[in-house]
């Protein structure tokens, strides 16, 4: 996802109540009305953030470190293969580690073929998602001091691994906010839908300053660190369990003292996440709601303000009731539509009527939240719990524990 960047909106309080208590001096409100309109003003302040974003990554050819890009792969014969196209031929990369996660396809056929180096994943032990295990595997194979991780359905251009590279001068983990790809109005509309849900819960891409830990994000569609680092904190091992993985990584290793940087790179990547609008409905279900890295108050308060500020003026202006704060708050929403075209690689009509399916998402949200998805490809993991982030001990593999110290600054910092 391009997903947003976070803020820290518990600071904000204390302004946000005042404000509230002289609104309700002047004009009697509701109870419903004094909850949205607080929402509204939460929703406000993390928008805000927009206006000072750091620029979106610019290709950079050279680098000061030999790059492995890692992509795990599971039944991704169908998608794997302009990846794996535009990373083999991109000069900036050392090697490319497809780590074939016990496919049933011919996914590390097809990667040997093209060029890449096939790692054959190990059963799956007991407690781990799939993913963090092959990204675990992958980054141990891996011989390059800077490592990329990549999703089978990227497709990355040129310079793009050079400027995470350079990016890592500046943070210990760095995530790229990609252009999606959406194929008919409907899907890019219902797309469009959920990814405002992220940017009114954690603000936009590229915050220039730092998010508290508990309020980071991440993409784990593509991701940058350093090899020895990672493998120092046990990172993968300590969101084995997660089905958020991305937004879990991030958020462990920022309460260690990682500085986490999540940047767009619009203009040099794209993803093609889903096949149909059904996709997009199930499929963002796993991660929409981030329950397991968020603790039960945030969600809800997150959750009350998605409903308030969204779904509720979309149902009162379909009833013919809309009131002036409802009013204001169709018109954010259509002014962050128009800022959401340059995260689509081809921007259409869906995304003008992707309000108008706010309702739906807010349902999808919620019941996403109550009844979490416990399954990805093929694999079911009913069995694993994985508790909200929280610093502490890890284990770099099953039975070894220790915590590690943040990883040394480097001097263009």
């Amino acid at each position: 996802m391009r997903p947003l960047a976070t803020l820290r909106t518990t600071a904000h309080r204390p302004g946000l109540l005042a404000a509230l208590h002289r609104v309700r001096e002047i004009v009697p409100m509701s109870p419903l009305t004094v909850f949205q309109a607080a929402a509204a003003l939460a929703v406000g302040v993390r928008l805000a953030r927009g206006h000072d974003r750091l620029p979106p990554l610019a290709p950079t050819g050279a680098t000061a470190g030999r790059i492995s890009v890692v992509i795990p792969a599971r039944d991704e014969e169908g998608r794997i293969g302009p990846c794996l196209s535009a990373v083999l031929t991109d000069p900036a990369v050392a090697e490319v580690l497809v780590v074939d996660d016990e496919s049933s396809d011919g996914t590390a056929r097809l990667a040997a073929d093209l060029g890449a180096k096939v790692v054959v994943g190990a059963p799956l032990p007991e407690g781990w998602v799939g993913k963090q295990w092959a990204l675990l595997q992958g980054v141990e194979a891996a011989g390059g001091d800077i490592v990329v991780t990549l999703d089978a359905d990227t497709r990355p251009a040129p310079g793009l691994f050079g400027a995470l590279a350079a990016a890592l001068d500046g943070y210990d983990l760095v995530s790229a906010g990609p252009r999606f790809v959406c194929d008919g109005i409907a899907e890019q509309a219902l797309h469009a839908s959920f990814l405002a849900t992220l940017v009114y819960r954690s603000g936009p891409i590229g915050p220039s300053s730092v998010p508290a830990p508990h309020r980071v994000v991440a993409n784990g569609q593509c991701m940058a660190f350093r090899r020895t680092a990672m493998l120092a904190a046990g990172g993968f091992a300590r969101v084995r369990g997660h089905m958020t993985d991305d937004v879990a990584l991030a958020r462990t290793l920022a309460a260690d003292g990682w500085a986490v940087g999540f940047l767009d790179a619009g203009g040099l990547l794209e993803v093609d996440m889903h096949e149909s609008v059904a996709g997009v409905w199930r499929e963002w279900g796993r991660s929409l709601p981030l329950r397991d890295v968020t603790g039960p108050g945030r969600q809800a308060a997150d959750l009350a303000a998605i409903w308030l500020t969204t779904a509720l003026p979309v149902l009162r202006l379909a009833a013919g009731r809309p009131t002036r704060l409802d009013l204001g708050l169709l018109a954010v929403r259509l002014l962050l539509t128009g800022a959401l075209r340059g995260s689509y690689a081809r921007p259409g009509p869906g995304l003008l009527l992707s309000p108008l399916l706010d309702p739906l998402t807010a349902v999808r949200l919620t019941q996403a939240t109550l009844r979490p998805v416990r399954s990805w490809r093929g694999r079911t993991y009913s069995g694993i719990t994985a508790p909200v982030v929280t610093p502490g001990a890890r284990p770099d593999r099953p039975g070894q524990a220790g915590r590690p110290a943040p990883p040394a600054r480097s001097a263009a910092r």
